[in-house]
């Protein structure tokens, strides 16, 4: 329990949001509104900011009749207990999405459903109804900020809304929060204790401290503990590490959800295995190729373990009527002969060609058991049975469907391919009401304390895509208003925490970390910007002689992701110079990074005259 009988506060503001993703983001710009002066802190450095939000594929979730949403939502809750007017307040806020996006971030709603002919919608609104046999789902919706998806659009907006408010708003990055401060009598949270560059500093909420820390995605202890997982591979932010969980308990909330997250991926949420501390790749649903023909999942026993060609819904499959995320395997692979790793080499669909680079060849099912680490009987036995399945047209394991079943090649060779299930993000956290409230193990409302986004979400059972964010959104808002109300002195048996105030208080706050950039040019250099990409702005300066001459390019910010979105960082200048033009491919798997560094280098060369 952290100790606060010898306090001394470093500074003061009226709210504190903890976590600059789309929940405090939204928070901190409604906190502002009302006459509040704010900080957040992230513990994520500049450009890695954004949590979930920045990495989701940016829907949002809606409907235009208020009696189906309340029915399709109360059957996704199901057979859960929820609070009905927090079920009430959170249905009313997607109802009023459209409106929320064109009055509060100025942009006119996308609503897929008004365009079924775009590409978007083609690709995506399967998603509007992931459960389609719940009562109201034809009225659900999915809605973005423009017409495109998985390009951190809503994220930028949010963020910007942030930025435009810098005069009431500090942001500190790499600043992650320690302890709530909670007056011990009162059990008001009265402020927070952060570290900011290896020292901890106290500082005070004159109104209210908002939680919105995202989920433990990166915590293995808590994975462990609260999903009873070892083996899963985080797809969003990796600063989601569970601090507002640990926050929480020590001031007494109740929590809720604790075992229930979201997957996304392959089959049932499986993606290829990346290096260790990397993010997996945020996959399509649906790859037919991969789905379908001799080409099977294996389990850590070397058998498989559910119907390959089932579509999974956020990393829910059937299971005796209830939809589940499976238990994850330590290491299954997919498994699949020459004839379809022929197919799936040459396949013009498949999402990210270069996981086939990451494929085993084993001429036997001995070697293939060795690569996999898995017992060669139940291997040998498991292929034996998938091929007669194959001739009599019945799945009589998983009942998969009979089109799909091709036999293998008995003479092998055999393929394999790692894969680890993916956590797209957890849902648990402590319990907050409709007025974005913190609440106790007895229900009773801790002062001051407020909760939105993914840390505490309403989605306990099944999930439908674009609920996050739409909860991020509506109970940002919320939170953020709350906590800006000017609250009434709590009485209080004990000052210390009021009275021993240090002398190097800093009444108009920390600082921040937002500050404009200044780039040095010489002769024929030119500075071009963008911010399509995945991080935050990229900065490149380019040196030409003309339009048609371009010499050098060099990236002086940039912050994409240490994967395919630093590799398009490298590479895509250099093929710049190269050909001397902007016309070139982009990198496999940053198609966001790639645009952003060609919109950067094309901002440049306009300006030559």
């Amino acid at each position: 329990m952290f100790d606060n009988s010898k306090l001394q506060w470093n500074a003061t503001y009226d709210v504190i949001v903890l976590g600059f993703g789309g929940a405090g983001a939204s928070a901190a710009r409604f906190a502002a509104d009302n006459n509040s002066k704010v900080l957040i802190t992230d513990s994520a450095p500049e450009g890695h900011e954004g949590g979930n939000t920045r990495y989701a594929g940016q829907v949002i979730s809606s409907g235009d009749d208020l009696n189906d949403l309340r029915k399709y939502y109360q059957d996704l809750a199901f057979p859960l207990s929820y609070d009905k007017d927090l079920m009430e307040t959170l249905i009313k806020g997607l109802y009023n999405i459209p409106n929320y996006l064109e009055s509060y971030l100025g942009v006119k709603p996308f609503i897929m459903g008004k365009h079924p002919e775009s590409p978007v919608s083609k690709a995506l609104y399967f998603m509007a109804h992931e459960y389609p046999e719940f009562r109201g789902q034809a009225t659900h919706e999915l809605v973005t900020v423009h017409e495109g998806v998985a390009d951190s659009a809503l994220w930028k907006n949010l963020r910007q809304q942030v930025l435009k408010r810098a005069d009431k708003i500090d942001v500190l990055y790499n600043t992650p929060a320690q302890h709530l401060i909670q007056d011990p009598n009162t059990k008001a949270v009265v402020g927070v204790q952060i570290k900011r560059n290896d020292e901890l500093l106290n500082v005070k909420a004159n109104n209210g401290v908002v939680m919105a820390t995202g989920g433990f995605e990166n915590n293995s202890q808590m994975v462990e503990n609260y999903l009873g997982e070892t083996s899963l591979n985080p797809i969003g932010s990796l600063y989601n590490k569970g601090i507002g969980i640990k926050m929480a308990s020590e001031v007494g909330a109740q929590l809720y959800n604790m075992n229930n997250y979201e997957s996304y991926g392959i089959f049932h949420g499986l993606t290829p295995k990346p290096a260790k501390g990397q993010r997996s790749q945020f996959l399509p649903f649906d790859w037919p190729a991969f789905h379908q023909g001799s080409l099977i999942v294996i389990g850590d026993d070397g058998t498989r373990y559910f119907d390959e060609n089932e579509i999974h819904r956020h990393g829910h499959i059937q299971d005796h009527g209830n939809w589940r995320i499976p238990q994850a395997q330590r290491h299954p692979y997919v498994v699949f002969d020459q004839k379809k790793y022929d197919e799936l080499i040459n396949d013009k669909n498949a999402p990210y060609p270069e996981f086939m680079k990451l494929v085993v060849k084993a001429d036997s099912l001995a070697k293939l058991a060795e690569v996999m680490q898995v017992d060669l009987e139940n291997l040998t036995d498991t292929i034996k049975d998938f091929n007669h399945f194959a001739e009599i047209k019945r799945d009589y394991a998983f009942n998969r469907d009979a089109k799909t079943l091709a036999a293998f090649d008995e003479n092998g060779p055999y393929y394999a391919l790692a894969m680890v299930q993916g956590l797209l993000n957890t849902q648990g956290g402590p319990v907050h009401n409709s007025k974005a409230e913190v609440v106790d193990n007895d229900n009773v409302v801790i002062p001051h304390l407020y909760a939105a986004g993914e840390l505490g979400s309403l989605m306990g059972r099944q999930y439908n895509g674009g609920s996050n964010l739409a909860e991020n959104l509506i109970f940002g808002k919320i939170a953020g208003e709350n906590a800006a109300l000017q609250k009434d002195e709590l009485e209080s048996s004990t000052s210390q925490i009021d009275t021993q105030t240090s002398a190097s208080i800093h009444e108009n706050g920390l600082g921040s970390d937002i500050t404009e950039d200044h780039f040095d040019t010489q002769d024929n250099q030119y500075i071009g910007k963008s911010s399509a990409g995945m991080g935050n702005e990229i900065v490149v300066r380019v040196t030409a002689d003309s339009k048609d001459d371009i010499q050098n390019i060099e990236v002086l910010k940039q912050s994409e992701s240490d994967d395919y979105g630093l590799k398009a960082v490298k590479e895509l200048p250099k093929e710049i110079v190269k050909s001397n033009s902007i016309n070139v491919d982009t990198v496999s798997g940053a198609s966001a990074s790639s645009k952003a560094i060609k919109e950067a280098v094309s901002n440049a060369l306009a300006q030559i005259k």
